[in-house]
């Protein structure tokens, strides 16, 4: 049992390195691919750094999407006709915006996408410490005065008595 165990932990674990491995294999198509090794590993490192358009989190060789394949076309014919990488990127930028690259430059217009996630977290926290303390503060009881003690002392008092007779 334990052998069967070790083994469909194995078997798990490969298929699972295999499917997060070969992610990108199945967004390129055959037809995409650069006859000339080198330009496709430079087409393939430029794809990295873009941004799927449409699926926003992934780039370009990661999305099966019709805009990443366009933008992969797109990129290898930039290289194919002599372009250097950097050349590449700033025809797409120039394109699309700073938003398609995954790491946009740092200036002025790009600070809400540097900034943004962390001004939602403080906004997020004030917005929790406020309510906690309001509350923590409706939570709050005024102690009891004399006379509010003396009558609840007297119905305790009453119910202990009462449980005491049962």
């Amino acid at each position: 049992m334990r052998l069967r165990a070790k083994i469909s932990i194995i078997l798990a674990s490969a298929a699972l390195v295999v499917t997060l491995w070969s992610g990108t294999a199945w967004a390129i198509r055959p037809d995409e691919i650069l006859a000339d090794p080198k330009l496709e590993h430079r087409a393939r490192a430029i794809g990295t750094e873009l941004r799927c358009l449409v699926c926003q989190n992934e780039s370009i060789d990661d999305s099966n999407a019709d805009l990443a394949h366009d933008l992969r076309v797109l990129v290898r014919q930039r290289l194919v006709a002599g372009d250097s990488d950097e050349q590449v990127k700033q025809y797409i930028v120039a394109r699309y915006g700073n938003y398609v690259l995954l790491k946009p430059p740092f200036m002025a217009e790009t600070y809400l996408l540097w900034f943004g996630p962390a001004l939602l977290l403080l906004c997020a926290a004030g917005v929790a410490a406020i309510y906690i303390r309001r509350v923590s503060q409706t939570a709050q009881t005024a102690p009891l005065t004399d006379d509010e003690s003396r009558r609840l002392s007297a119905l305790l008092g009453d119910a202990g008595r009462k449980k005491e007779d049962s």
